[in-house]
């Protein structure tokens, strides 16, 4: 077993030091292959994007030696040394323009002194021009590899302070665009693709590989690349955790891999986290120990969004604004969702999204669990153990009691009309504890709010923001939510819900449980109205309709649960 490592992130040092590298040589002999290519690659954080600069930059200074047994090494690659620019911008996140500017120069020189040169130019895009010119001058063509270009811009997302620094990386990355001719190669990486910074605006023929056919897999390990090159690693974590191999492949599937970067291809695995896991012989969450940016939560509790049925097509994944960055298309970017089909004819191609893995849902879950209800950690964990407890239980109250503690602690600037804020919460808690929960379940006549599926049991709620619990429960019947599930074999538990304006908070609630098997097939009326228990029977519309309006209810809503209108 060759070593494995989760910290090596230089090509060099992980040949030099015998550690285990997946090949993945061929692909990068494609790019690098014609005369002359300009390109930019966005992946997650944690993906691989630096062992590739690393990769490129010794295949650029002709260090053919570090690539015996490769496919490269195999191939007519000509290994002629060219001087290679590398900045790494991993560190250059900045409070102001002024101290952007003096990493990029403090970036810039050590370039310079590892190439022998001296920069005059004060500030930074002379000095980076300088620095092409006289290398360009003395040697020849030139490549330029930019690790994490949009690092400076992240901390600043959605801030008035997004221009300034746009501005500074806008004039130094024009150097790429004016000095195009001197160049070999260059690759700029980033987690996403802003617009009006000069590598997107300025430079024509910079080609975009994030969601290119080619690089799919250039960055991640695919199934057979983890098995074919840690079958002793897969092993061992089999008799660490009593699984057999196959059952060890299934869980390192739904836990590391689900990553699709072009929609027929292959996903992958997060090379880090699998990584790591097979260094502590544990499957856990890894993603989640270096935090998820807060950003992207605060960008979502300002427009939440759906927290399923998520879609977008091919123009959402162009560059934006900084200024006003778009949440869908930077979740997928960033790692937190992903491609998990697609359909419609060429050039017009709708993405379904959705979470990667388990890694990726716990992370972001538990995050937006404490961003959206701003309850500390320690007190989300005790209130998803109550709730786990009263769902095994079947204690609908306590259940329903333990989700009033979350959206109780929901800012009161979120107004209760943001149906999404408060369905994020909901969908967010339950995914947590584990369970499978769908929201706005789509049936032949209805949609149902959520519906949560536990090993024992089937959950279905219906929420009513302007009505009664007992119309929510005669809601369920009316649209009969519940029959896709009546050959389940698991028993049903139906919830009305009533969301109250008042209080900002779910208030009264109605169940009523279907036992497994359990047909309906006789007309009953639905009883609710009076207290008593209803006849797992059909529903008698206008005699819900009598009761609703005996109780005040408006025509409009009787009409939308019974189907029946007012004049009948």
């Amino acid at each position: 077993m060759k070593p494995i490592s989760t910290s090596v992130y230089t090509f060099s040092n992980l040949i030099e030091g015998d550690f285990l590298y997946v090949d993945k040589t061929a692909a990068i002999h494609e790019l690098i292959r014609s005369a002359s290519a300009q390109f930019f690659l966005a992946r997650p954080r944690r993906f691989g994007k630096s062992l590739l600069v690393s990769t490129l930059k010794a295949i650029f200074q002709g260090r053919r030696e570090l690539f015996d047994g490769l496919f490269l090494a195999t191939t007519d690659y000509d290994w002629q040394p060219h001087p290679v620019i590398h900045l790494d911008l991993g560190a250059a996140a900045a409070q102001s323009p002024e101290d952007l500017e003096r990493k990029l120069i403090y970036t810039l020189d050590r370039n310079a002194t590892d190439l022998g040169i001296t920069l005059q130019h004060k500030d930074s895009a002379d000095r980076f021009l300088e620095l092409v010119e006289t290398l360009a001058t003395r040697d020849g063509k030139i490549v330029i590899l930019v690790d994490e270009y949009d690092k400076p811009l992240l901390g600043h997302l959605g801030q008035p302070t997004a221009t300034a620094i746009q501005a500074v990386l806008k004039q130094f990355y024009s150097v790429i665009k004016t000095t195009e001719s001197a160049q070999r190669f260059a690759l700029i990486t980033g987690v996403s693709k802003f617009a009006k910074v000069s590598i997107f605006s300025d430079l024509n023929n910079l080609t975009d590989l994030t969601m290119d056919p080619r690089t799919a897999t250039l960055l991640g390990y695919t199934q057979e690349e983890l098995e074919t090159a840690f079958p002793d690693y897969i092993e061992r974590l089999a008799g660490a955790i009593g699984r057999t191999r196959a059952e060890t492949l299934d869980v390192l599937r739904e836990w590391y891999n689900g990553y699709r970067f072009h929609k027929l291809a292959a996903t992958v695995y997060n090379p880090v986290s699998v990584m790591k896991c097979f260094d502590t012989q544990e499957i856990r969450n890894y993603w989640f120990e270096t935090g998820t940016p807060t950003f992207l939560v605060d960008l979502l509790r300002r427009n939440p969004l759906a927290p399923t049925g998520l879609v977008a097509d091919e123009s959402d994944f162009g560059s934006y604004d900084p200024r006003s960055p778009a949440a869908l298309p930077l979740l997928v970017q960033t790692g937190y969702l992903t491609i998990k089909g697609a359909e419609g004819p060429l050039g017009s191609v709708t993405y379904k999204l959705g979470y990667p893995n388990r890694e990726i849902e716990m992370s972001f879950s538990r995050c937006l669990a404490h961003g959206f209800t701003d309850l500390p950690p320690e007190e989300v964990t005790g209130s998803l153990q109550r709730l786990t407890a009263a769902l095994r239980e079947g204690r609908v109250a306590d259940m329903l009691d333990t989700l009033k503690g979350f959206f109780s602690k929901v800012p009161n600037t979120i107004t209760i009309e943001n149906e999404k804020y408060y369905q994020t919460i909901f969908f967010t808690v339950f995914t947590l504890i584990g369970v499978r929960v769908d929201a706005e379940v789509s049936t032949n006549i209805g949609r149902i709010d959520a519906v949560v599926r536990t090993s024992a049991a089937i959950f279905i709620f219906e929420f009513k923001l302007n009505g009664t619990a007992d119309e929510a429960m005669a809601q369920i019947h009316a649209k009969r939510y519940f029959e896709p599930y009546l050959d389940d074999g698991r028993p049903i538990t139906l919830i009305g819900v009533e969301f109250s304006r008042q209080t900002r908070n779910l208030g009264e609630h109605r169940v009523e449980t279907i036992n497994a098997g359990q047909v309906r097939e006789t007309p009953a009326p639905y009883g609710a109205a009076t207290g008593t228990q209803p006849s797992p029977g059909e529903i008698d519309m206008r005699e819900v309709a009598r009761r609703l309006k005996a109780r005040g209810i408006a025509d409009a809503i009787i009409t939308e649960v019974t189907g029946i209108p007012p004049q009948d």
